[in-house]
């Protein structure tokens, strides 16, 4: 247990430079991804599919 404490906190010592060091430009894109993941998702989800059980 010790031990996946220290990797755990290991792991989230190398990631914060990474995060804190990232361009705009790199965050823009990412949240412009995700929108687009979300529209597609949405997109999706408004269709129902039935089944042929479920038209009995």
């Amino acid at each position: 247990m010790p031990l996946s404490i220290a990797t755990a906190l290991a792991r989230n010592l190398i990631k914060l430079p990474a995060a804190v060091l990232r361009s705009h430009v790199a965050k823009d894109a990412e949240v412009l991804a995700l929108r687009h993941e979300n529209a597609v998702l949405r997109r999706q989800i408004a269709r129902v599919r039935y089944a042929p059980a479920d038209r009995i």
